[in-house]
């Protein structure tokens, strides 16, 4: 029961079993998730998914690597999902500013700069979840200098 909860945490509902392209399944689920938080009206509410989701993917992604039996399993997509959140979080988009913040988020997932690589050697779930929260820090940071650089996408 403890295995079957964990994994359905860390593929996010089994999203990260789609079959081409599962991280960018994830961040697209993410994006969605962003869409009912942002309706919702509550930057505390966005705050505390992002925390409560980060917490629950260490958990669930060190469970879901020894139900797999590999580091960082593909199927694993919780960490896109909160990265994607971590990218909007407290800015105001428009839909096309949202969707420019999915693509600085994925650029920053592929690309992983400094250090977000290095927390990819974290041990078990913390290092699944870390490099994509870095990721989503960098996209958030990217995605506002570009909104200041072009209000109209806000």
């Amino acid at each position: 029961m403890k295995t079957r909860l964990a994994v359905l945490l860390a593929t996010f509902g089994y999203v990260g079993h789609f079959p081409i392209a599962p991280g960018t399944a994830g961040s697209v689920a993410g994006l969605v998730l962003f869409a009912a938080l942002r309706f919702a009206g509550s930057p505390a509410l966005e705050l505390a998914v992002i925390v409560v989701l980060f917490a629950a993917g260490c958990w669930a992604g060190s469970v879901a690597e020894r139900h797999y039996g590999r580091t960082d399993p593909g199927f694993v997509v919780l960490d896109e999902v909160v990265g994607m959140l971590l990218t909007l979080v407290l800015i105001p988009v428009s839909w096309s500013g949202a969707l420019i913040g999915f693509f600085l988020f994925r650029g920053f997932d592929i690309v992983k700069p400094f250090p977000a690589r290095q927390c990819e050697r974290l041990h078990g779930g913390l290092g699944i979840m870390a490099d994509d929260a870095v990721a989503g820090i960098y996209g958030n940071l990217a995605l506002r200098l570009v909104l200041y650089a072009v209000p109209a996408l806000r």
